[in-house]
């Protein structure tokens, strides 16, 4: 079964074989950190969530989560990038 990194890979017109295994752990050890921050940016903005007092606190919060969630997303995509390019 193919990691989703590897379908992305592919989809990409990218070659798995180019990839030693020393980038492919770089690229896993990306993913696994990007996913450790989104897990971090949901608990963050969880207990603020609940406490919004007002509909515009509460799509401010929502806004502001979802921004941090595309930056650490972009971030991650970038090291690929660099990783693969290197």
């Amino acid at each position: 079964m193919k990691s989703a990194w590897e379908l992305a890979l592919e989809r990409s017109g990218g070659n798995l074989n180019e990839l030693s295994d020393e980038k492919k752990t770089q690229i896993a050890e990306i993913d696994s950190k990007r996913q450790a921050k989104l897990a971090e940016i949901a608990i963050t903005y969880e207990q603020k969530l609940k406490t919004a007092s007002t509909a515009e606190e509460l799509q401010q919060l929502k806004d502001d989560m979802a921004v941090e969630q595309a930056s650490a997303r972009s971030q991650a995509e970038n090291r690929k990038k660099e990783v693969r390019n290197s």
